[in-house]
């Protein structure tokens, strides 16, 4: 891997595997992980619902992407791609992930410490995030259509 900020992403997976939907930024980090296996600018990090810990990785990259479950109201396996300092309050203020920080948490940490990287959430709606191991139907056959858009969207790094 390259030792150079400047050329470094990083590609986090947030997410609960034991709770069906909010699994779906992890499985998708390996699908990814996959895909870009060859690209060593890139590295492709499990941090399951340990938010708190991502800042401290944000600063050795130069662009930053979560992958995570949102509930925001939207139809299932929508994707929604935003950069954290541009979140709208609406999606931002409420609680919508399972994780130690909600992204309004993440935002207020990420101003407190000058972080330098470009930080972008990709958030995917969930439909049920009751205990269990198996996706909704909507996200499982939407997991393609999600890497090939988040593949597009790594690439215009």
């Amino acid at each position: 891997m390259s030792n150079n900020k400047q050329d470094r992403i990083a590609v986090i997976g947030l997410g609960n595997t034991l709770r069906r939907d909010d699994g779906i930024g992890i499985h998708i980090l390996a699908l990814l992980q996959e895909k870009f296996k060859h690209n060593k600018k890139i590295s492709f990090l499990n941090f399951g619902i340990a938010s708190f810990g991502l800042l401290n990785y944000f600063d050795n990259f130069k662009k930053v992407l979560l992958i995570d479950a949102i509930e925001a109201g939207f139809k299932p396996a929508t994707l929604k791609i935003f950069k954290l300092q541009d979140a709208s309050y609406e999606i931002v203020e409420k609680k919508i992930s399972s994780h130690e920080l909600t992204l309004s948490d993440l935002f207020r940490l990420y101003q407190m410490l000058k972080i330098s990287a470009d930080v972008y959430v990709a958030g995917i709606q969930v439909k049920d995030t009751s205990y269990g191991l198996e996706m909704s139907s909507a996200l499982e056959k939407a997991q393609s259509r999600v890497v090939e858009e988040l593949s597009a969207f790594i690439a215009s790094f």
